[in-house]
C-alpha cells in the first residue's frame, strides 16, 4: 500500500500536517535513503525512513503483549487518569495500536494491543470461546461447592455466566486459579461475589494461546513473536 509521505508521517505519530510538511520542504526526511522535498511523493508502507538523521519506524500493524500494573485504565485516553497507553511511545496510540479488551483498574497481568481491528473484533466475539485464565486471591477459603457453581454456570444481575473452571490452588485456600470465556466488565470479581467471595487481586495469565512472559515486570511490554501471532490468528479464524 502507498501513500502520500506527509500523511505517512502524520499517522505515524511524527507531527502534525504542517509540522511534517515543513520538514520534508527542509529535506529532513529521507525515502530509502534519499532525500525527499516533496510531501506529496508516494511512498510505500514499511519504507525505510528517517527524520532528521534519526531512523523511523514505519510499520503500521503492530501486535503488543503488555504486563499491566495495578493503577492504570485500559483506555486509549482518559483526561484524569492515567490509561496503558502511557506506557507504550506516542507512535503506538498514533496508528491505532489500541488494547483487546479490558481490565479492571487495579487488575494486572497480561494485556494484548493490536493495530488489526479484525483481529481484535474476532478475538473478543463470543462466539469465538477464547478463553482468559485469571489468578484470583480472594477473602475466604474457596470450596468444593464454588468449584461446582462456576462449572454449572452463574447467575448475575444482568446476563448468566457461561460454565468456568476453578480451581484451588495449594496453600490456604485463598487462591484460584479460573478459566473463563467470555469477558464482560467485571465478570470474574462478579462470579466470585455471586458466590460469596470478595476478589483481592486479580492477575490475568494468558488470553487464548498467549501467555504472559515472565520476563516481564509490571510495567514492561514487548511485541509478539511471530509464532504467538500465528497461534492467535489461527485462534481467531482469521480468513474463515
Amino acid at each position: 500500500m502507498n501513500m502520500r509521505l506527509d500523511r505517512y508521517l502524520v499517522t505515524l505519530g511524527v507531527g502534525s500536517r504542517s509540522q511534517v510538511q515543513k520538514m520534508i520542504r527542509q529535506g529532513a526526511v529521507t525515502v530509502e535513503g534519499t532525500p525527499v522535498r516533496d510531501p506529496g511523493f508516494s511512498c510505500r508502507e514499511n519504507a525505510s525512513l528517517t527524520v532528521s538523521g534519526a531512523a523511523l519506524d514505519s510499520r503500521l500493524t503492530r501486535h503488543v503483549m503488555l504486563h499491566k500494573p495495578a493503577g492504570l485504565l485500559t483506555a486509549a485516553r482518559d483526561k484524569k487518569q492515567p490509561t496503558v497507553m502511557d506506557l507504550l511511545p506516542p507512535a503506538y496510540a498514533a496508528i491505532g495500536c489500541m488494547p483487546v479488551g479490558r481490565l479492571d483498574k487495579d487488575t494486572t497481568g497480561l494485556l494484548l494491543l493490536t493495530t488489526d481491528g479484525e483481529l481484535n473484533h474476532r478475538l473478543l466475539a463470543p462466539a469465538r470461546h477464547v478463553d482468559k485464565v485469571y489468578l484470583a486471591k480472594v477473602d475466604v477459603p474457596l470450596t468444593e461447592a464454588d468449584i461446582a457453581a462456576f462449572a454449572q454456570g452463574l447467575h448475575l444481575s444482568d446476563f448468566d455466566a457461561q460454565p468456568a473452571l476453578l480451581e484451588i490452588l495449594p496453600g490456604d485456600g485463598t487462591m484460584g486459579r479460573v478459566t473463563v470465556h467470555e469477558g464482560k466488565f467485571h465478570q470474574v470479581k462478579r462470579m466470585f461475589s455471586a458466590v460469596g467471595k470478595e476478589v483481592l487481586t486479580l492477575h490475568r495469565e494468558t488470553f487464548g494461546s498467549l501467555q504472559l512472559d515472565d520476563a516481564l515486570s509490571p510495567g514492561q511490554w514487548r511485541e509478539l513473536t511471530e509464532e504467538e501471532l500465528t497461534a492467535l490468528t489461527s485462534q481467531a479464524q482469521m480468513g474463515g
